[in-house]
């Protein structure tokens, strides 16, 4: 079992403590445990050692004793006999927003629900609206829930699958076999929401491939398998397809299984204006019925193609990256020359709101900062929670200014590096920031987000925002709608008016690259970028490795047309001190 697994049955062990309305300390000791096996650096291996697990924070001797059985055996008698005391499925429950472990604990007792099933049945027949401390509102919320996640079944968050399948190309590449190797689709598109995989494999021996792909150990069960097309659902429960084909129909594949269905329509029909037609393994003579050849015109002589770039090229485009592959407007731009220089990885130099374990992180001031050095970063931003995020264990003016003042040292031992005191201020309900003015223009930056009152109507949370906007010492707005994906919806608001409020006032808005979120949504940035409003992408990151996820905002400013001109954390480190100083 490695450490994320371990972890994972660690939190599972504290949800069912929880069930069984345990001493609250207890759970709370296997949930600081699940996060110290989290963020400890060595290997699942080592925790089969004693002396090893007494020096992880956080372990134990009894949490590490269930640890070393995970470990070593890959399960724990204490967490089987735990488990058999609930229905196998009592953990979808808690997938549901609104229902935490008290309410999933009345209604196992009361109503003996163990189940999203059981639990829609109950909800269908009134039952869950005469429990004590829910009622007929709390009701209809789960059944909408429970609606909700039934249309998403099928669903995955691009993060909940991305290590599964870079680690699935990483293999299939390094096969001496394989000439060519690419996910394509929703995937390679970065889309935030991705329903199956495909890959896409050039080679000259397609058995050796399609063996090798269906018998990987992610591969759960084998759906199909063929001479050219395998399926397979992997651990994580998604679909992964596999196509392999020749070198000469690699780039016909790669692209024709990478575009949206509105994109491909439109370059066939390019193609056949070429008296082409292009299909996902050739470009060849469109065929004319007998009686349309005399009067046919000649057709273009079809160039040699080798790769998707000459593809374009022969259809009188430049090469349109695969994230603006939606037909929004990339054709009309490729043909005149007008596509950007999109952002890229290596063009970040820093990133800000982050988190440490003086609010909700889990891992230390320095540690976060030697993390960000380590990936090249020039400069990190803290931003832990403000004094109402109660639930964050937010800061209060005094422990703000103690993290304000260890900054300060920190920055005077490091060179080629600086780490910003920030904080994420909570926008009340009324508009105003949870400190004052006086505290947060001592601050090198300031994110304003919404962290309560969702259900707002629309004018009121727009109005809200746009006062948080009008602070002078707000920096940037963070996860502007509030979504989490699959899981909540965005509140009502008016995007429109805040990108406009957001140009007006200088602020910048945040791309938050936390998978869960994605905030703001892609379709958006050309309008924001159009108005002159500059992007920030943040990971959001309460752990060391939660910095990487800066690669899925990038996705998202990539399919936002976004250059590393429009985004302020592609500034060096000079440059973001002075644009501070300024903002």
């Amino acid at each position: 079992m490695d450490k994320s697994a371990i972890a994972d049955t660690m939190e599972k062990i504290a949800t069912l403590l929880e069930l069984k309305a345990e001493n609250p300390f207890k759970i709370r000791a296997y949930t600081n445990a699940a996060r110290s096996i989290e963020t400890w650096g060595g290997n699942a291996a080592d925790l089969r050692d004693e002396a090893t697990l007494a020096s992880i924070p956080g372990v134990g001797k009894g949490i590490a004793s269930v640890i070393k059985d995970l470990a070593g055996t890959g399960t724990s008698s204490f967490f089987e006999t735990l488990r058999a005391e609930f229905p196998p499925d009592i953990f979808e429950l808690f997938t549901l927003p609104g229902l935490g472990g008290k309410k999933i604990k009345a209604l196992y007792e009361k109503l003996h629900v163990g189940s999203i099933a059981q639990l829609k049945e109950a909800c269908e027949s009134d039952r869950v609206a005469e429990l004590p401390g829910f009622g007929k509102a709390t009701q209809e919320k789960l059944c909408r829930a429970i609606e909700e996640r039934s249309k998403q079944s099928g669903s995955f968050q691009l993060g909940q699958i991305a290590a599964e399948a870079e680690t699935l190309q990483d293999h299939l590449r390094a096969l001496e076999e394989a000439l060519h190797v690419c996910i394509a689709g929703s995937y390679r598109r970065r889309k935030e929401i991705v329903r199956d995989l495909d890959f896409i494999v050039a080679t000259n021996a397609p058995a050796v491939v399609s063996k090798f792909f269906i018998s990987h150990p992610l591969v759960d069960s084998v759906l199909v398998q063929g001479a050219t097309k395998s399926s397979v659902r992997l651990r994580s429960g998604i679909q992964c397809d596999l196509r392999v084909i020749t070198a000469a129909e690699y780039p016909f594949a790669l692209n024709s299984f990478t575009g949206s269905k509105e994109h491909n329509v439109v370059l066939r029909n390019r193609a056949l204006q070429n008296g082409w037609t292009l299909n996902e393994y050739r470009i060849a003579l469109a065929p004319l019925a007998p009686e349309a050849k005399k009067r046919r015109q000649a057709a273009k002589e079809i160039p040699e193609i080798r790769d998707e770039a000459e593809l374009y090229r022969s259809l009188g485009l430049d090469y349109i990256a695969p994230e603006l592959r939606e037909n929004n407007g990339e054709f009309e731009a490729a043909a005149e020359g007008r596509l950007p220089r999109l952002i890229e990885k290596e063009n970040i130099r820093g990133t800000f709101h982050c988190h440490t374990t003086a609010s909700d992180g889990r891992n230390s001031l320095e540690e976060m900062a030697d993390a960000a050095e380590e990936l090249g970063l020039q400069y990190l931003g803290i931003a832990d929670h403000s004094r109402s995020s109660i639930q964050a264990r937010g800061l209060d003016e005094a422990r703000l200014r103690v993290q304000m003042a260890k900054i300060r040292g920190l920055n005077e031992e490091r060179e080629g590096f600086r780490i910003f005191s920030g904080v994420e201020c909570d926008i009340l309900r009324d508009g105003s920031l949870d400190f004052p003015d006086e505290l947060l223009a001592e601050l090198d930056f300031v994110v304003a987000s919404v962290h309560s009152a969702f259900t707002l109507p629309e004018a009121e949370m727009t109005k809200r925002i746009i006062r948080a906007l009008s602070n002078p010492y707000v920096t940037f707005l963070a996860h502007p709608t509030g979504r989490l994906l699959l899981r909540r919806e965005p509140y009502a608001v008016d995007i429109p008016a805040i990108i406009e409020a957001a140009a007006e006032t200088g602020t910048w808005i945040e791309i938050n690259a936390a998978p869960k979120r994605l905030d703001l949504d892609w379709r958006w940035w050309p309008r924001a970028k159009a108005q002159g409003v500059k992007c920030v992408i943040n990971p959001d990151a309460h752990a060391v490795d939660r910095l990487q996820e800066l690669w899925f905002g990038i996705g998202v400013a990539r399919k936002g047309w976004l250059t590393k001109e429009d985004v302020v954390n592609c500034l060096p480190l000079g440059k973001i001190e002075v644009e501070l100083a300024r903002h």
